[in-house]
């Protein structure tokens, strides 16, 4: 019993090691290069059949070897290309998650100061233009209807859409009209049909305030707004265009142009852009162009 339980158990370790050579075979030939294996199946049949005398036992081996890297090797390359596609995804999903916090850190420093300038302004008008405090006072509690339900939104994960940062700033507009008078004019031209185009948060309204700041108010008369948004060649173009002061030549704008294009990079890689440029009438048009891609419905 001892003699045939120890050869039982020695063809069972001889079994496992042949399978284990056989898959470091097969995975040798996964990943050695074709060169390589051509060169071992000339030697092979050198060694084998002409040495030897056996060449039909090395044409068959070498035929079935060149099968199995045939095969061994997709079935490599697959693992390899699923391997660095979860790489990717989870590097993207790191960054984006860094971009977020990154956007709500800077919302939390951006939103204070300009709710604090604001009603710094009303307070004032209360005292000289209480008509006047009475619409910015309006015009800021319509701004901060349009922005909490965004707020809300991104915490659930939701993707903020053209729509909803069309009216945060038709919202800030109305507060800047206030504050300019007749020195602001302002357009919105959206089609409808494009307001549930997915559209990063904040971003119109930076151009928006870009556009008022550095354009418009340098400016002794003033002058005029205009949103609009467009399908170009399969993306989503929204513009702000302005009839103010201008663009600096070779001028790359300041903090919160960079930011976009930071944004923009880490968010959609190369098929998202900035375009900074300076119709022939004057002013200066900012257009943002990203992948056209329709939110999804909310659940009800």
């Amino acid at each position: 019993m001892t003699a045939a339980r120890t050869t039982k158990e020695t063809f069972k370790d001889i079994a496992s090691g042949v399978v284990v050579l056989w898959w470091r075979f097969f995975d040798w030939l996964a990943v050695v290069p074709w060169k390589t294996l051509v060169f071992v199946c000339i030697l092979l049949m050198v060694l084998v059949g002409g040495v030897l005398g056996a060449p039909q036992v090395a044409i068959l081996f070498i035929l079935a070897s060149l099968i199995i890297k045939v095969v061994a090797g997709g079935k490599h390359n697959a693992d390899v290309a699923a391997s660095q596609a979860v790489e990717r995804a989870e590097k993207e999903q790191l960054e984006r998650t860094a971009l977020e916090a990154h956007l709500e850190a800077l919302q939390a420093q951006i939103e204070p100061h300009f709710l604090f300038n604001t009603l710094a302004s009303i307070d004032q008008l209360i005292l000289t233009d209480p008509p006047r405090a009475s619409r910015m006072q309006q015009s800021l509690i319509r701004y901060l209807r349009a922005a909490m339900p965004q707020m809300r939104a991104s915490g659930a994960g939701a993707r903020p859409t053209l729509g909803q940062q069309v009216d945060l700033s038709r919202s800030f507009l109305e507060i800047m009209a206030v504050r300019m008078e007749d020195r602001l004019q302002s357009v919105m031209n959206v089609p409808d049909g494009l307001k549930s185009a997915v559209f990063p948060s904040m971003m119109l309204q930076t151009l928006v305030e870009n556009s008022i700041r550095h354009g418009l108010e340098p400016k002794a008369e003033g002058g005029r707004l205009e949103i609009r948004a467009e399908i170009v060649d399969g993306q989503l173009s929204v513009q702000v265009c302005d009839t103010g002061m201008g663009f600096a030549p070779n001028s790359k704008g300041g903090v919160g142009l960079a930011n976009i294009r930071e944004r923009l990079k880490v968010m959609y890689k190369d098929r998202a852009e900035l375009v900074i440029s300076v119709p022939a009438e004057g002013g200066t048009c900012a257009t943002i162009r990203v992948p056209y891609e329709v939110a999804a419905t909310a659940p009800t």
